[in-house]
């Protein structure tokens, strides 16, 4: 990679490099499959010559994955997909010690969000990697860079998937995008395992309040509601889930959570927690029934699924900041209803994100996906395509092996069996 890249940069203070080598270097020992991808990239350079405009959340594991795509030859420029994401030291340790284009700091402004995005596209990529569609987004729009050097791209997170097919159906997608979070070995363990033990490591964090007893509820039962449903019942919290899918709301009651609107659970809960990837799941009609002291919180990737314009409204503006992280709105009434992170993602901006060990299959399916895409980008149509089969598989088998866990395997007879019509009673 040049190394004029550590040129362009925006981070909050390249002092904290050090700090963030060591980190980077931790989370790395519990990333073992991308480890194995990194070795093999190292010597085959499948990305060599190729041009990465990465938005992602700039955390540890993030920075083990961009170190990754340069191993294989590529040139990474890296911002962040959410303003509370970044955590400046790791922001710092890519720039300083791994010559990387960072434009990200913890905290930014909506203006200095979308500078940064088109600060990676100017550097003229010839693939994307993004989590939400931010980036896609701008460069669609032809607010930056040049869309005609773009071979393929990633899509990390449900929120972005949603919008790429979106654009798809409206026949405006213009290269070929991998949904990475269709990947079982993505949502399967990710979402459920990893939002479910962040997303309440972020209320623990930001409130160090009681979860045993209270009532939790939790706004969706994707794979995100249900890990973040069973680890609040797991620390003793009564579970309330609210969904509108019938088939979902159906496993939830089968699964044991008590399953009802949220107009009825807003009187109910005490903490709340929204991972729907919706608009307004937490609306002004709700918080006008919450209880005095109500927690709002999202794991969600945008902060559009709590109403905050209405919070505001319905405090006149009377609001402080209570704690890091926490702030308490006052109602005419005299309520105090407190939220969180302001509303953007509570794992990431009052915590540190999804484990590393967890995000090592995620981002494995992310280096694998870029792969595949240029190996095949002569054939690809500008669509969204799910991961190949064959590659979750692989990237379960790697991840197994890494830790000493063995499977079966069939037996001539057993696969004879399995493709024969013959045999029965």
């Amino acid at each position: 990679m040049a190394t004029t890249a550590i040129a362009r940069h925006d981070v909050r203070d390249l002092g904290l490099a050090g700090r963030g080598r060591l980190r980077i270097e931790w989370a790395e020992s519990e990333m073992p499959v991308l480890r194995q991808i990194r070795e093999r990239f190292a010597t085959e350079k499948p990305l060599k010559g190729v041009r990465i405009a990465a938005c992602l959340h700039v955390t540890t594991e993030t920075a083990n994955l961009m170190i990754t795509l340069a191993a294989g030859g590529a040139e990474v420029w890296v911002c962040a997909s959410n303003p509370l994401s970044t955590q400046d030291d790791v922001a710092a340790a890519l720039v300083a010690q791994h010559a990387m284009g960072v434009y990200s700091i913890k905290g930014e402004d909506e203006g200095t969000y979308y500078r940064h995005i088109r600060a990676v596209l100017d550097a003229r990529p010839t693939f994307t990697m993004d989590d939400g569609a931010d980036l896609v987004s701008v460069l669609h729009k032809g607010e930056a860079g040049d869309i005609s050097r773009v071979i393929g791209g990633t899509e990390e997170t449900t929120t972005g998937v949603v919008r790429l097919r979106s654009m798809e159906k409206h026949k405006v997608l213009k290269y070929p995008i991998v949904a990475v979070n269709e990947a079982m070995t993505k949502h399967f363990f990710d979402n459920r395992y990893g939002t479910g033990q962040s997303a309440l490591d972020g209320v623990i964090r930001a409130t160090n309040v009681l979860i045993a007893g209270r009532t939790v509820v939790v706004g969706g039962y994707g794979w995100c509601g249900r890990g973040v449903a069973a680890r609040a019942r797991g620390h003793g919290a009564q579970v309330i889930i609210t969904e509108i899918d019938p088939m979902r709301a159906l496993e939830a009651v089968m699964d044991g959570f008590r399953v009802m609107p949220m107009a009825k659970a807003a009187r109910e809960g005490d903490i709340f927690i929204s991972v729907t990837g919706g608009y307004n799941v937490i609306d002004r009609r709700h918080i006008e029934k919450m209880k005095d002291g109500a927690i709002l919180s999202n794991a969600g990737h945008f902060n559009d699924e709590i109403n905050i314009p209405a919070l505001v409204e319905l405090s006149g503006g009377k609001r402080r900041k209570v704690r890091d992280f926490v702030e308490e709105f006052t109602l005419v009434d005299g309520r105090r209803i407190n939220l969180l992170a302001d509303g953007r993602l509570v794992n990431l901006a009052a915590a540190e994100g999804h484990p590393a060990s967890v995000m090592d299959m995620s981002f494995a399916n992310q280096a694998l996906a870029a792969e595949w895409v240029l190996k095949n980008a002569a054939k690809l149509k500008p669509k969204v395509y799910n991961v190949p089969e064959d590659m979750d598989r692989e990237i379960a088998r790697l991840k197994l092996k890494a830790m000493g866990v063995e499977v079966d395997r069939l037996s001539r007879e057993q696969r004879v069996y399995a493709s024969s019509w013959q045999s029965g009673t």
